[in-house]
């Protein structure tokens, strides 16, 4: 699928090869990904006030469905090799290449969301046997060790105390495998 491609030169005219080459890196994106619906490419010639070996800024937009955009402006800073015109444009292409990466997944979903853990407070402990139950936020209780305590503190655990939990089931029902005290009280 041809999609509308837009090139402007700020500060000079483009060749027939330069604008060749523009569309050329375009073409390598829709092949990456085909339902591209635009690109905006910026050209900025470095200006005659500059001294000789000015740098050239690229900047490229990238129209996404369901309104997503991939967005590069190389600031070339003081990297000599953004004086070569073919070099600033390869250089922006690889950025919006790992930004179009990074989009794609998300519109996938294949983005992993981590899940926030829940928080409870510690209904029990028996120091001696070093086990005890955790109140989760529906009222269940959850089974811990001192063993999947984080920071391995039990000695400092109050019942009452508020704790973040990974829940697992375990051979007798829930348990936790990792268990973090929170607030001022927590385990240093």
């Amino acid at each position: 699928m041809e999609i509308p491609i837009r090139i402007d030169f700020h500060g000079g005219e483009p060749t027939e090869a330069l604008q060749r080459f523009i569309r050329d890196q375009v073409d390598g994106l829709t092949h990456f990904y085909e339902r591209l619906l635009a690109c905006h490419v910026k050209v900025s010639v470095p200006g005659k006030h500059q001294r000789k070996g000015g740098l050239y800024h690229i900047g490229v937009r990238i129209a996404l469905p369901n309104g997503r955009e991939v967005n590069v402006a190389t600031t070339p800073g003081k990297d000599k090799r953004h004086s070569d015109v073919l070099f600033a444009i390869s250089d922006a292409f690889r950025r919006a290449k790992r930004q179009l990466q990074d989009e794609v997944r998300q519109m996938r979903s294949e983005v992993k969301v981590h899940e926030s853990r829940p928080v409870g407070k510690i209904a029990s402990f028996d120091r001696n046997t070093g086990y005890g139950f955790i109140e989760a936020p529906d009222g269940h209780e959850v089974y811990f060790h001192r063993n999947s305590i984080v920071a391995g503190r039990p000695l400092l655990l109050r019942k009452g105390m508020r704790v973040s939990f990974s829940e697992e089931i375990g051979e007798k029902g829930p348990q936790a495998s990792s268990v973090t005290p929170l607030g001022k009280h927590a385990l240093r």
